[in-house]
């Protein structure tokens, strides 16, 4: 997070307590087992939001520019404002904020782009309090943001874009965030399709309800692979990648999902599946010369199923500051 005063407020200059801008990164939703609970950071892109005060009690988005420009500018509708609408009113603030958001991770990708955006908006929003917020109150505001882009409160993907790392968050109300250990030398690929998936159309694929046979088999892997992360036992979480939730009704969407899928786990990857809504792949792998393997693998599977791609490996322990 920096604070800047080169922005112009009408023809006086804006003096530096009043402009902040800050960095949310993108991030993987459900990371196969954990159905909008389980989330981990993906740090190689992300979004940035400029701010400023402004005299009045409003919110205001004065620009979008990156690689997504088309995105409302009713800030009721805007994933990065609609926290800041209610901080404003819960908060009794005799100002408002003006927006200059600068979008990084593509619409529709699965990478958890209207969480960073709701991340990286009340982030640098904090700054320009007298007090600043704490995260778990930074938290609830931007969760406000992703309602708007998924329909749903879930914090899969504000938590680790916010918090960093890979995180479980156990309950909304009261929030309770836990961190995972990731073991060392994890790398995680991940691989964008050039095409979209919408959040809300992606959750109606998935059925109200499963067979208990399913829900006993999910529960088990989910604790199998946090298992695995706490003990460093890379077997347990290979054994543990496996959505049998929800990825068995969302696959369809992605075309050339099961060849890149096998595609992955023949590099060597310890498990490949579908980041949040789609039609992102991700993959876990130790090691930098595996995740080379797997990348170039998944891309050559999606070439193969006439799909284009985007492909980034990063590691995941990093923590957001």
């Amino acid at each position: 997070m920096d604070r800047s005063s080169d922005r112009l407020d009408g023809d006086r200059e804006v003096a530096e307590a009043d402009v902040a801008s800050a960095f949310a990164p993108a991030s993987i939703g459900n990371v196969a087992v954990g159905y909008d609970a389980l989330g981990c950071v993906f740090p190689a892109v992300g979004d940035r939001v400029h701010i400023r005060r402004t005299h009045t009690p409003t919110v205001r988005i004065e620009s979008i520019t990156g690689v997504v420009t088309d995105l409302p500018r009713d800030p009721v509708k805007n994933t990065a404002t609609k926290g800041l609408l209610r901080l404003i009113d819960e908060r009794e603030l005799s100002f408002g904020f003006a927006l200059a958001i600068e979008k990084g991770v593509p619409l529709g990708s699965g990478m958890g782009g209207s969480a960073a955006s709701a991340v990286a908006a009340i982030r640098a929003a904090s700054q320009l309090l007298d007090v600043p917020l704490a995260p778990d109150a930074m938290f609830r505001y931007a969760l406000q943001g992703e309602a708007v882009a998924s329909g749903a409160l879930h914090g899969d993907n504000v938590a680790p874009s916010l918090y960093g790392g890979l995180v479980l968050t156990r309950a909304l109300d009261p929030l309770d965030v836990v961190p995972i250990p990731i073991p060392e030398r994890i790398r995680c690929v991940l691989v964008r399709p050039h095409m979209a998936i919408e959040t809300r159309a992606a959750r109606r694929v998935v059925p109200d309800a499963v067979p208990l046979g399913t829900t006993v088999q999910h529960s088990a892997n989910l604790a199998g692979f946090i298992a695995g992360c706490f003990q460093g036992d890379l077997d347990l979480i290979r054994r543990s990648f496996d959505d049998v939730l929800v990825e068995p009704h969302r696959a369809h969407l992605i075309p050339g999902f099961r060849s890149v899928q096998a595609a992955a786990r023949s590099a060597g990857a310890l498990g490949c599946s579908i980041a949040g809504a789609g039609p992102s792949l991700f993959a876990w792998c130790h090691g930098p010369d595996t995740a080379d393997r797997v990348q170039a693998a998944m891309v050559e599977a999606f070439a193969n199923a006439g799909m284009e791609t985007d492909a980034w490996t990063t590691g995941l322990g990093e923590t957001v500051s």
